[in-house]
């Protein structure tokens, strides 16, 4: 039986709890579905496991991490996207070790990262699948670390085991953040924290009295991936459909397919998915899509832009999707994730604001067709916890229309970072109110997100936000590859220097490219709209500019590299 209406939500304090309440209650419901795509044009092969099959697999495998294992150990995740991952990171909650959810070392350009990330949480077992397996010996034979192949472990591992709920105090999981602005740092997420953090985005998302499924392509070692797609699931006791994010990127049309089949689906994407499939999805691919059931299309990207959205919805409103099924929303992994969000059902919010009272400080209205006017989506309203925008330097809390630090207080805030007692005590602080290091407003009761506190450009006393220069370069030259260029400052002589490195294109050629005409198309865009000078502006090849693990461009990284010479001058300047 898997009917669609799904028993009450029960009031357990961890997710092996609620794993074991479904598998006594509903055991032949679908818990999780991976469809795996085999092959260029493949529909997709779907492997699932029921509510009875994953209890069994998760106390099966916790047996095994348990053997010769100390509790609060660390149990790293080098797992392939799959229904392993989601095994054997319930069952490392289940034998009350510490999940770190990683990756496998083959992730194009984080080899460095996660051998950074290993180093500093000191797993004592790393976990793979077979077909990782080699790999992740030969990438972790100099470490301590034992590795255990979870689809070896036999069913039988099980037998007779009782797991004990873990305290909701204790920590369940790292979550290592994507290292935008930082060297990544492991956050500490409790029983407690993950389980609130699940209940507050299904209700956000209007999925706590309503049945949904969740449909995913985000790794499961993101944030957002986690706990949209096993977190909240497993709390609600509803199906998660998971694919893996190569083959959305191989094929965008694939996702858009899980979320047609799927009765009241519920997903998330980045601003650079949604206009990835306005733009490559065809007609004939778009000819056998339903879309107009989809519950809600979450978008966390920072900032969310109206204009995706807008773009998303022109692409498949004659599919049925409805633009209200769109929620921008806000988090960060030292929420667990979720902060607040846009309702699905309502009209999106959207604000053109005046960039140049944005530079002071001010969100002050603005018309929508003016060039100069920054266009921004409201993220909604917090999600069973408390916001408030403060003065970074001063700490006084602000008034509306006022942009400041963004700032959280919740059941779902981490306990701090794995051992960083003092940048614990700088972000988390001593009155439980979070420093997110984001800037932010609230306009008539919406949470506006404006940029991150450690991008900001400051040029003869006046803030501007990278992202805005970078939307404007982008649109600048067709050669420019969007999403895909950072702008940041440096020190110069006389006060700061705006740089901006973009990746041309692919299917093109440096060569090919007027780059003297490019370059200046860009600087005469930014110098119009922002009245900045760009001090460079260098053109890469695709795949230069560096990224974090969740896919966002790394400015920090990049400014790193531009300054130690790593971006050549005959590139372009």
């Amino acid at each position: 039986m898997d009917s669609r209406r799904p028993p009450l939500v029960p009031a357990h304090r961890s997710l092996p709890e609620h794993v074991r309440h479904w598998a006594e209650t509903t055991p032949d419901r679908r818990a999780f579905t991976f469809v795996d795509h085999p092959a260029p044009g493949s529909r997709g092969v779907h492997r699932t496991l029921t509510w009875r099959r994953l209890d069994l697999r998760v106390r099966a495998l916790a047996a095994r991490l348990a053997e010769d294992t100390e509790p609060g150990a660390r149990v790293a995740l080098l797992c392939p996207q799959g229904t392993e991952y989601v095994t054997a990171f319930l069952a490392a909650l289940t034998a009350g070790l510490v999940a770190v959810p990683l990756y496998p070392p083959d992730l194009p350009g984080h080899g460095d990262r996660l051998a950074a990330v290993l180093a500093d949480a000191r797993p004592a077992v790393v976990v793979t699948t077979s077909p990782a397996a080699d790999m992740v010996r030969d990438f972790c034979a100099d470490t301590p670390a034992r590795v255990v192949v979870a689809d070896q472990v036999p069913d039988t591992a099980a037998d007779g085991r009782r797991p004990v709920p873990p305290r909701e105090s204790a920590v369940a999981y790292l979550q290592y953040t994507s290292g935008s602005t930082r060297t990544p740092a492991g956050v500490e997420i409790t029983h407690a924290n993950v389980v609130a953090n699940a209940r507050q985005a299904l209700s956000a998302y209007r999925a706590d009295t309503h049945p949904v499924t969740c449909v995913g392509w985000l790794p499961l070692y993101h944030d957002m991936g986690l706990v949209l797609s096993v977190a909240a699931p497993v709390v609600r006791g509803q199906l998660s459909v998971l694919m893996d994010p190569v083959a959305f990127l191989h094929e965008p049309v694939r996702w858009l397919r899980l979320l047609s089949a799927h009765p009241r689906a519920v997903s998330a994407a980045p601003n650079f998915a949604y206009d990835y499939c306005a733009a490559a999805v065809t007609d004939a691919q778009k000819a056998d899509l339903r879309l107009g059931d989809i519950a809600a299309l979450i978008n966390g990207s920072e900032p969310v832009r109206p204009g995706t959205a807008e773009r998303f919805h022109a692409a498949f409103a004659a599919q049925g999707l409805d633009p209200a099924a769109h929620c921008p929303s806000y988090g960060l992994a030292e929420a667990t994730v979720f902060v607040s969000a846009a309702r699905p059902g309502e009209p999106p919010h959207r604000f053109a604001l005046d960039r140049d009272a944005l530079a002071t400080g001010k969100a002050l209205p603005a018309r929508p067709d003016d060039p100069r006017a920054v266009l921004l989506a409201g993220c909604g309203t917090p999600a069973g916890q408390r916001v408030r925008i403060t003065d970074p330097v001063t700490d006084a809390v602000l008034s509306e229309g006022e942009v400041g630090e963004i700032r959280v207080q919740g059941p779902n805030v981490g306990r701090g970072y794995w051992n960083q007692a003092e940048l614990t005590r700088r972000v988390f602080g001593p009155d439980g109110w979070l420093r997110t290091g984001d800037l932010g407003t609230v306009l008539d009761g919406q949470l506006i997100v404006t940029g991150r506190l450690k991008d900001l450009i400051v040029v003869d006393g006046r803030n501007h936000y990278p992202q805005d220069v970078e939307a404007t370069a982008q649109e600048a030259h067709r050669a420019l590859r969007p999403d895909r260029l950072a702008a940041f400052g440096t020190p110069g002589a006389s006060g700061e220097r705006v740089v901006v490195v973009a990746e041309h294109v692919r299917g093109t050629s440096l060569a090919e490219i007027d780059v003297p005409a490019l370059v200046g198309a860009v600087r005469a865009a930014v110098s119009a709209r922002h009245g900045l000078r760009l001090a460079d502006v260098v053109l890469v090849p695709p795949g230069t500019v560096p990224r974090t693990s969740s896919g966002k461009v790394s400015r920090a990284l990049t400014r790193e590299r531009y300054l130690a010479g790593a971006y050549p001058a005959e590139d372009a300047r």
